[in-house]
């Protein structure tokens, strides 16, 4: 009898315990998603969130600059009317990073320089961000003599020093934000071209590749829809570091005096304009270099938090 009692009770109750269990895990395991794992990975790393923050914060600073800061601090290109009292006058409350050689407030020339160097940073990083994904899908993807001759191009482009290949080509264009995002963007393809032809090497030769394949997919919809999204968290990590190398880079032609046309405000023109009173006045070149730095410094710290976020091998970690 007793027996018995436990066959009837005891065996539903645990067929129906073991049932609920695999319902609550099928429901984790639809929930859970390379996204959502990467998030939940991300917002461990301390460094990460608060360069996040400090991006956004550079981001919206710099979006709603005509709304606050004509107001406050005065047009970044307006002279002053006393230009002798008002020159290079120390920090104050009334302007917070002091005034430069014409009178400008520092801070309001750093705040829209911000907008410049943001915009050419995800500018020129999109555009070598699109020819690379090109580049680097025709290379692996087809192979044999596409290969060689993407990547031999991609090498002969990676023999010169950056710095000094755009230098080199803002000189045959000539000046201006618009040149600059050319020169950036164009030549900063070949890295990212490596990065995705490797992604897309290492997913190709899958089964869903194949399968897709003998499907009749074709090879624009097979790397659109299958092969692209399995790589796409390398690019993003890549591009995420891009962006603060290209504003580093806009920031020296600037500074170089091949960037920015003056008097628009650059943190590399304001740069170049403060370092011969660095002695007397060091706050002209600091503070723009310190905008630099923690913006830099940002997009690095936020990349080595994506890359950690979005490594499949610490799924579980």
């Amino acid at each position: 009898m007793i027996y018995s009692e436990y066959q009837q009770h005891s065996i539903p109750a645990n067929i129906d315990d073991i049932a609920a269990q695999q319902e609550v895990a099928e429901d984790s395991a639809k929930s859970r998603t390379l996204w959502g794992d990467a998030w939940g990975r991300l917002k461990k790393n301390k460094l990460a969130i608060v360069a996040a923050c400090w991006i956004v914060f550079i981001i919206i600073v710099a979006a709603s600059a005509d709304l606050w800061v004509p107001q406050v601090l005065g047009a970044p290109n307006a002279t002053a009317a006393n230009m002798a009292e008002a020159s290079r006058t120390a920090p104050s409350l009334a302007h917070p990073f002091g005034t430069d050689t014409l009178g400008r407030d520092v801070l309001s020339r750093v705040i829209y320089g911000a907008r410049i160097s943001l915009t050419v940073g995800v500018v020129a990083t999109g555009i070598s961000t699109v020819i690379g994904l090109v580049m680097g899908a025709l290379a692996a993807y087809n192979g044999g003599i596409w290969d060689t001759i993407i990547m031999r191009l991609a090498d002969i482009f990676l023999a010169f020093p950056y710095t000094l290949f755009v230098i080199a080509m803002i000189a045959v264009i000539g000046n201006g934000i618009q040149n600059v995002f050319i020169a950036i963007g164009v030549l900063g393809w070949p890295q990212i071209a490596r990065v995705f032809r490797s992604a897309i090497l290492s997913v190709k030769e899958n089964d869903y590749v194949d399968a897709a394949r003998s499907m009749g997919a074709s090879d624009v919809r097979i790397i659109a829809r299958h092969i692209f999204p399995n790589s796409v968290a390398s690019i993003v990590v890549y591009a995420t570091m891009n962006i603060g190398g290209a504003i580093l880079t806009e920031s020296a032609l600037s500074f170089l005096g091949m960037g920015v046309v003056p008097p628009d405000p650059s943190w590399g023109t304001l740069i170049d304009d403060g370092q011969q009173y660095l002695q007397t006045e060091p706050w002209l070149m600091i503070l723009p270099g310190l905008a630099i730095l923690t913006t830099v410094l940002a997009f690095t710290l936020l990349g080595d938090g994506l890359r950690d976020a979005l490594d499949v091998k610490m799924k579980d970690a």
